[in-house]
């Protein structure tokens, strides 16, 4: 009889896995540090008829109070990352249990751009690629060459190129056509050297503004640049600050027909040229969550019992302390609630609930 390499532990709280600090326990929880154990770990919860969630940084995640009756998969595979040349490109393999953050900066201290962007977003690598996270003017999907997952249907590792990833706007395969099919557990990122550091975004422009031309930002001043906004924003993960126990941009950026400006135009009594919004594909246009969340009277700061909006980013709700999920619903739907009857827009969440 084979001896298992997997601790299956029962009645885990998992709240502590989280960035919200919010959530109940799971029925049966193991933590995974290789393709076999993850495999041993498919296999248990298919002998036992369990339910699977894969959990990774826990960053973008809101876990219901009665938890997970089923089987928590963490994430915990972290060798080292690899680099391998390929002709005028050079390819860095990561492990889905490593931090995303510590990558970025490894990446940059490399003198590569590519990622410079996305410093200081918390979690793992295996969740960068579901989520085709992005920030500041970049997208990891910019960057993602392949990605190695085991496929649930096919009970096979196996790799997938960017084209077969179907990556768009905070979207993905792993997230949408093809969720819960796969669990990623490494992904290759592919950059060119002779790339420069994206400084497409305002902010990033201002923080540089006084930089002497014949001396651009490296993609490590860049890196420590968007960490700096972000702390300032309150998007940064400090612990013990007021605002840290959060998942994030809670709300993805709506993407509508141009046609909605003058409903809301009309709804606020202003221009609709006023209305910030920018180009998205196909003749439609992107507007700004933060921006309808204040106009609809949820500014920075606010709070609904034990849960809130962040003081630094509108976007961000927190566990202000001891909050439920329940609580941080109640918020959720007050907002949505109010922006779909103002605006006519209906937000769509970004954190997974399993």
């Amino acid at each position: 009889m084979q001896t298992p390499t997997i601790r299956v532990q029962e009645q885990v709280v998992l709240a502590p896995y989280t960035t919200l600090r919010i959530g109940g326990p799971a029925r049966y929880f193991c933590e995974v540090a290789g393709e076999g154990e993850l495999l041993e770990a498919v296999q248990y919860a298919r002998r036992n008829s369990l339910k699977v969630f894969v959990l990774g940084g826990g960053s973008n995640l809101l876990i219901g109070d009665e938890g997970f009756d089923g089987l928590v998969i963490r994430i915990a595979i972290d060798d080292p990352i690899k680099a391998t040349p390929d002709g005028a490109f050079v390819d860095y393999t990561a492990s889905a249990g490593s931090e995303w953050n510590a990558f970025v900066l490894h990446v940059c201290e490399q003198g590569i751009s590519g990622v410079e962007c996305l410093a200081g977003i918390p979690g793992s690598i295996g969740g960068t690629p579901v989520q085709n996270v992005g920030a500041y003017g970049q997208e990891v999907a910019g960057t993602i060459a392949a990605v190695r997952a085991f496929d649930l249907e096919a009970d096979a590792f196996v790799t997938l190129a960017h084209d077969q990833c179907d990556f768009a706007y905070r979207r993905s395969i792993f997230n949408t056509t093809r969720r819960n099919r796969y669990i990623v557990t490494a992904v290759t990122f592919r950059f060119d050297p002779a790339a420069r550091p994206s400084l497409a975004y305002a902010d990033l422009e201002r923080h540089f503004s006084d930089r002497d031309a014949e001396t651009p930002p490296t993609p490590l001043d860049v890196y420590h640049a968007v960490r700096a906004i972000r702390h300032r924003k309150g998007m940064l993960i400090v612990e013990g600050e007021a605002d840290c126990r959060s998942a994030g941009s809670f709300f993805k950026n709506p993407v509508v027909a141009p046609l909605v400006l003058p409903q809301i135009a009309s709804s606020l009594q202003i221009a609709a040229a006023d209305i910030p919004h920018w180009p998205a594909a196909d003749g439609l246009i992107k507007l700004p969550a933060a921006w309808l969340l204040e106009k609809a009277g949820f500014t920075k700061g606010f709070t609904m019992g034990r849960a809130g909006i962040s003081s630094r980013h509108t976007l961000a709700l927190i566990n202000r302390g001891h909050a439920t999920a329940a609580d941080v619903v109640e918020l959720r739907d007050a907002i949505r609630g109010e922006v779909l009857n103002r605006f006519g827009i209906q937000l769509e969440q970004e954190p997974v609930i399993p």
